[in-house]
């Protein structure tokens, strides 16, 4: 029997006519007697060509499209039965939390116009900085000698710990008991995408799995209807890190986030397009299942049978996501204390949803909420009014979350944080140095992080900078450290939750890493 294949690829790399070449199919044996190493090479890499095409061919059905938009493609094996990867799995010890909202504020909020008060550096305002903390430094937008500047906010101290709170924040001191605020944080980058990648993977550049991604694979999902791990954005922009701070790396693809929308689909592609009803899906799912079924059974990559849960998940998902993100349904005075309005983009909206989703039991939610850089080059950059008006949007429905999980006896499992990805300047950010408009230049050495429930002390102030705020002076923690402290109450050791890739163990924490146990209740 004869057939003919097209060769393969030119040395060059470009794809080579499609050449005619006659193949005759003889017994093993044979072959191994008679063809050299460099044709039976030949031969696998034809034959895998073939393979290759017959696979794709179909991956570009409609409902694979479809896949690839929402979770990606990735090849990396998971670490449970293939078929059921979100399956819940148990972590290392007993968990004080067992989901996590995590509230981003994208561009970095001035956290000395907000929890770190500095009485020292409002006395000395409009002095020259100090050449201590001026030389071998460098900064985003400032040069020169620029000038100290003093918080313009009115600071009061509030619930059992008295925790320093800004005028700007009218609603959180009536959770301050609730809450711990972290004054030592630091961070190594000092430009927004690698800060915020940093953060949510732990290294500065791309190719990491995200951190719920690894809450994901590590836990799975408690509803299989749901993905364990959704993405928020309101403000509409996407933070500077892109996708990447929701993204699986090398991680099995069906562990990333998947972006909801309040407007429109919830899901982009969840929906099926004109022509097809919900019935034609269906059978264009289970014809897919059964190529890859056979497909899983010839060449055994696991990936497939993950392949086949992620159709499977897409199909369930247009049903139960629409239902969860439709938060009409909440009662009136609820929606009130949130200050959301069904239908709009809004962070407000998105906190509702983050409870409404943590209740069907998705393991991780992230909120993006865009316009926290208060360089002053605008008047919504400015620490005053800018700062009022951006947290009048912000603080009554972060303070409505923490009321309403607690309410429901969610809060004492749920790990909610609060902040950004790294902190402002002590001093006035060089390019508005002659503005009426007041703001801060990136830095990266200090600033705050607010967290509550989910194994948590209440009523906590922890750590310090120091008089002017340029430096820590008490009880250092770095963003690894808070990664490691987030797997410790999720139940995980952090050291030992890891993935191979490449010939080395990953994990979210690379090398680095303490768990704060002063926080902990």
């Amino acid at each position: 029997m004869q057939q003919l294949l097209p060769s393969g690829p030119t040395l060059e790399g470009r794809p080579a006519e499609v050449n005619r070449v006659r193949i005759t199919r003889c017994p093993a044996r044979l072959l191994s007697d008679t063809m050299t190493p460099m044709n039976l090479d030949l031969l696998k890499l034809q034959h895998s060509t073939r393979r290759t095409f017959l696979r794709r061919a179909g991956q570009f059905s409609l409902g694979a499209i479809a896949m690839e938009a929402l979770l990606g493609a990735k090849t990396a094996a998971a670490p449970t039965d293939p078929s059921r990867p979100l399956a819940p799995r148990a972590p290392h010890f007993e968990p004080k939390a067992k989901r996590v909202i995590y509230l981003h504020m994208s561009g970095a909020p001035p956290h000395l116009d907000i929890f770190d008060y500095k009485p020292e550096l409002v006395k000395r305002d409009g002095e020259n900085c100090p050449d201590q903390f001026l030389k071998g430094r460098r900064f985003a937008f400032t040069s020169g000698v620029p000038k100290l500047m003093g918080t313009r906010r009115q600071f009061a101290q509030h619930g059992r710990g008295g925790i320093w709170m800004a005028d700007a924040l009218t609603n959180l001191p009536r959770v301050a008991n609730d809450i711990t605020v972290i004054k030592s944080l630091h961070t190594d980058e000092f430009n927004h995408a690698p800060a915020e990648l940093l953060l949510y993977t732990g290294s500065g550049r791309q190719g990491r799995p995200s951190m719920g991604t690894w809450v994901t694979y590590g836990l799975g999902t408690e509803n299989e209807n749901l993905p364990g791990f959704v993405v928020l954005i309101s403000s509409g922009v996407q933070p500077s890190g892109g996708q990447s701070c929701w993204g699986s790396g090398f991680l099995p693809s069906v562990y990333q986030g998947v972006q909801c929308r309040s407007k429109g689909d919830p899901v982009l592609y969840v929906s099926n397009p004109p022509g097809m009803d919900r019935d034609m899906r269906r059978r264009t799912l289970d014809t897919l299942r059964d190529l890859n079924e056979e497909q899983a059974k010839e060449l055994g990559n696991p990936e497939t049978a993950t392949r086949i849960a992620q159709y499977e998940l897409a199909f369930r998902m247009q049903t139960s996501v629409p239902e969860v993100m439709d938060i009409s349904q909440e009662p009136k005075a609820l929606l009130e204390a949130y200050g959301a309005v069904p239908g709009d983009a809004s962070f407000a909206n998105n906190c509702v949803l983050a409870r409404r989703l943590i209740e069907q039991g998705v393991r991780y939610v992230q909120l993006f909420d865009w316009g926290w850089d208060f360089h002053g080059t605008g008047p919504n950059e400015d620490i005053r009014d800018g700062l009022t008006r951006k947290m009048a949007r912000t603080d009554k429905p972060v303070t409505a979350l923490i009321e309403d999980l607690k309410q429901r006896g969610l809060l004492d499992d749920t790990l909610i944080l609060w902040g950004g990805e790294f902190g402002r300047t002590p001093f006035r950010e060089g390019r508005t140095a002659g503005s009426q408009i007041l703001g801060r230049d990136h830095y990266p050495d200090c600033f705050s992080l607010m967290l509550a429930g989910g194994g948590i002390k209440g009523g906590f102030s922890y750590g310090e900078t120091d008089d002017l705020g340029f430096s820590i002076a008490e009880n250092k923690v770095h963003i690894h450290d808070v990664q490691a402290t987030i797997m410790h109450l999720l139940g995980f050791n952090h050291e030992k939750l890891t993935f191979r890739f490449q010939g080395r163990d990953y994990r979210l924490t690379d090398v680095h890493g303490h768990v704060v146990k002063d926080i902990l209740a």
